[in-house]
């Protein structure tokens, strides 16, 4: 395992995965592999600062891609602020999810820093490689859904990617969080001057073609100068 080209690697593993096509709209149905925004998600859990975002490089498949249906409960309402509720029996519903079983992945990353940060990344690299060793976090990282814990730890060195050739096809890469005074769908916490803002805007999700090359899925570096350009955030190395 050659990982010195990148910031970090970390090693995640579960019983089960989850990570939703968004083209179905009933069933939940996973993608074969997780996805990059998945990926960050489970890094942030890990350790997180306003001052950088995590860019993930590399996916690694390290088990054989298996997969079973689970039905499950779910409630097909969501409950609001108000007071007027609902009795969750008379929305309760029984759908079959595809879910993806015992799973391992070696995630690459690297560390990008906003534009406004004097400190160096090898800090955050330190911080979060501590943590990973002593197998710290914020949260329990997951794997695509809160039910589907993760475990993580330090790559091993001997680790090397399954040869699975695959095309996946259109993948999300990441959700990004667009402040609008003119579409105001939601509101979002935005970090601006060290100070954190509740603002109004709302989400665009982004896609990419992705495919596993010998057990590998490579992202694109240039989705993150797009998910940079919509967001209007301003960060170091990318113009």
């Amino acid at each position: 395992m050659n990982n010195s080209q990148y910031d970090v690697a970390v090693k995640f593993e579960g019983e089960l995965a989850c990570f939703t096509r968004p083209e179905f709209k009933v069933e939940r149905v996973t993608y074969p592999v997780i996805t990059p925004s998945a990926a960050r998600g489970a890094l942030e859990a890990i350790f997180w600062k306003p001052e950088f975002r995590w860019e993930i490089r590399e996916i690694w498949l390290l088990k054989p891609i298996k997969q079973i249906a689970i039905m499950r409960n779910e409630v097909d309402s969501r409950q609001s602020n108000r007071t007027d509720g609902f009795f969750i029996e008379d929305k309760r519903q029984q759908r079959t999810s595809l879910f993806l079983k015992d799973v391992s992945y070696l995630i690459f990353a690297d560390v990008r820093l906003k534009e406004d940060v004097d400190f160096h990344k090898k800090k955050y690299i330190e911080q979060f490689n501590r943590r990973v060793e002593k197998g710290q976090c914020h949260h329990q990282p997951y794997l695509g859904t809160r039910e589907c814990s993760a475990y993580f730890d330090s790559p091993a060195g001997n680790e090397v990617p399954k040869d699975i050739d695959m095309e996946i096809g259109n993948m999300l890469f990441d959700i990004a969080y667009r402040s609008s005074e003119n579409k105001q769908d939601m509101k979002f916490v935005r970090h601006l001057d060290n100070e954190a803002h509740i603002v109004d805007g709302y989400v665009q999700p982004l896609y990419f073609m992705a495919n596993l090359d010998k057990g590998i899925l490579k992202v694109p570096v240039s989705k993150y100068q797009e998910l940079y350009r919509l967001e209007g955030v301003n960060v170091k190395g990318i113009s």
